[in-house]
């Protein structure tokens, strides 16, 4: 040992750093570093041997079991044609298994359970985006319900507990739901996902394939992994626990090295589908607003699929695509936006053998805002095909087609915000490496909003088949307002 190496041994010692700047160390400092194992070099312990006998007493007591196995369970109905053209509507069920942890007890004596959104609920339409085992693409949700059970193959329905959904955030993949009866309750804190290290092992707890309890562990790999897979967006940390189908929704626990107890830090949702033992988990740090406030509290980014347009995004899209507008994809299909000198934007959705068929099935009409803060307001809406334009007059639309009509409208402003970003970005994507990735951010994002915009075309296509016009009717508006508009390009 060098002369140098020792006297800052000896320094460090007496507490004083190598700069001789002297440093204020308490007794109880000094002896918590003493008794310090070499598992615990952070905040949470690389050993399962830093857990107290507390701790693993405590874990061992049935009474504070607080993870349970839940079935969710939904019937679609389908739409099909007989080979005489008649319509026939048939119904199929699904069923699936996840993982739900109750944390918390409501003044009411209810208990809150928190599991992923994609466990607590199923999509309303089936696509390929969104496949469902047994369920055909194109299928609308008609009714759910989610409860506890013992395991997948507990048929005994008078002891299951029926759950209700309180919020759900499906960007974070977290839902938050309600039994109406006290169940056992985690005994555990909440902890900082922030403070994980790489090694740091985790104890998960689930229901692998829905067909037993079971307790997993394994360390953390990787503390940062951003997913943005479909719906997703959110940050995560990687584990190489061996997790399957079921434990969604398993809360992921680490060793406090300052009490020898778990503390949760994170849900796990997902696995690397070519990889062996890679797991992802939310970090509990972004979902724990949602779990304590039941509110959705994360707001998407401006670029993001899912994010709301307002009048910022109104005005950028009036000045990108002026008269002659732009096209863009929605969902399968085709879709335009131009504007009208007085500020009005109009949607048109194009048949699916656009160019070919180049007449819009619908057209939108999307009037300046009362609201200045807002995007815009719902103006006329007609339906077409080869022989024009029809109409479809406010006082005949049903509630249900004057929400779908919103849902389709808000989706087509989304997609065409983005549109209109991606391409303005992708012309100075060479630039430097930061707007490359800014383009590839917003190409993805484009993408996987059309995505979600698929949602709202079925009833919408089944619409404009019903409403447009029939043989020998006139159609309702001039020309000049249903010509397609030119690319004219950003």
């Amino acid at each position: 040992m060098s002369v140098l190496v020792a006297l800052t041994a000896v320094l460090s010692l007496l507490g004083v750093d190598p700069g001789g700047t002297p440093r204020v160390v308490s007794a109880l400092e000094r002896e918590r570093e003493a008794r310090r194992p070499a598992y615990c070099t952070g905040p949470y312990a690389s050993d399962f041997s830093a857990l107290s006998k507390f701790a693993t007493e405590l874990s061992q007591r049935p009474d504070t079991q607080f993870t349970y196995c839940v079935r969710t369970t939904a019937v679609y109905e389908c739409l099909s044609y007989a080979p005489d053209g008649s319509m026939h509507r048939t119904r199929k069920t699904a069923v699936a298994h996840g993982t739900a942890f109750a944390y918390r007890r409501d003044k009411n004596g209810d208990t809150l359970l928190a599991t992923n959104q994609h466990v607590a609920e199923y999509p309303i339409v089936s696509d390929d985006e969104h496949a469902i085992e047994g369920v055909p693409s194109g299928c609308k949700r008609v009714s759910d319900s989610i409860k506890i059970v013992d395991n997948e193959r507990d048929d005994y329905e008078t002891d299951d507990v029926a759950l209700s959904r309180v919020v759900s955030d499906s960007a974070l993949d977290i839902a938050v739901v309600r039994a109406k009866t006290e169940l056992h309750v985690m005994p555990w804190k909440f902890g900082k996902s922030a403070a994980l290290h790489e090694r740091n092992v985790v104890d998960v707890r689930g229901f692998p394939l829905g067909a037993f309890k079971a307790i997993n562990s394994g360390s953390v790999i990787s503390t940062y992994d951003h997913d943005d897979y479909k719906e997703w967006d959110h940050d995560d940390f990687v584990v190489d626990a061996r997790l399957s189908t079921g434990h969604s929704g398993s809360p992921v626990l680490a060793v406090s090295c300052t009490t020898g107890e778990y503390e949760l830090v994170g849900i796990y949702h997902a696995g690397y589908s070519r990889g062996s033992s890679l797991n992802v988990v939310i970090h509990i740090d972004q979902a724990r607003d949602l779990l304590t406030t039941l509110k959705k509290t994360t707001a998407p980014r401006a670029d993001a699929p899912n994010a709301p347009v307002g009048a910022t995004e109104r005005r950028q899209l009036l000045d990108s695509v002026g008269p002659m507008g732009v096209f863009f994809p929605f969902g399968p299909l085709t879709a335009s936006v131009r504007a009208r000198p007085e500020g009005t934007l109009v949607f048109n959705i194009y048949p699916r053998a656009f160019p070919l068929e180049s007449w819009p099935s619908v057209v939108l009409e999307d009037l300046s805002p009362t609201d200045p803060t807002e995007f815009g307001e719902l103006g006329r809406v007609w339906f077409g095909n080869a022989r024009g334009l029809k109409e479809h007059h406010r006082p005949d639309i049903s509630a249900e087609q004057q929400a779908q009509l919103e849902r389709a409208t808000e989706s087509l402003r989304r997609i065409a915000a983005l549109s209109v970003a991606y391409r303005k970005a992708a012309l100075h994507a060479d630039e430097s490496k930061e707007a490359f990735e800014h383009a590839k951010r917003l190409e993805k994002n484009l993408k996987k909003a059309t995505l979600l915009g698929k949602d709202v075309l079925t009833a919408l296509t089944e619409a404009a088949e019903h409403e447009a016009l029939k043989p020998g009717e006139q159609p309702d508006l001039p020309a000049p307002i249903t010509a397609p508009p030119m690319d004219a390009g950003p």
